[in-house]
């Protein structure tokens, strides 16, 4: 399944800029780790809203939006990780 098959063309530009938000909520100590998900979400859901317009594709977009961005950073942590992050 390619998630960016459900992605409007649009909204690709928002992946790679919510990759960098998320990377300086990581490094910012008053946002708890649990909490940059949903800041990421109220973004990509904000900006693609007031970009492209209200509407429920809008809404599906600026979710699928940050989705594809949350789950391409764990996907490429997870591969640079490999087994040596497994708790024993």
């Amino acid at each position: 399944m390619n998630l960016l098959e459900y992605l409007n063309q649009n909204y690709l530009m928002l992946v790679p800029a919510l990759w960098v938000l998320g990377f300086a909520l990581k490094q910012t100590p008053a946002i708890p780790n649990w909490m940059i998900i949903w800041v990421l979400l109220f973004v990509s859901i904000t900006v693609g809203s007031l970009t492209f317009g209200f509407s429920y594709e809008g809404l599906i977009n600026g979710i699928t939006a940050a989705g594809v961005a949350v789950l391409g950073h764990q996907m490429v942590k997870q591969a640079l990780l490999g087994s040596g992050s497994r708790k024993k």
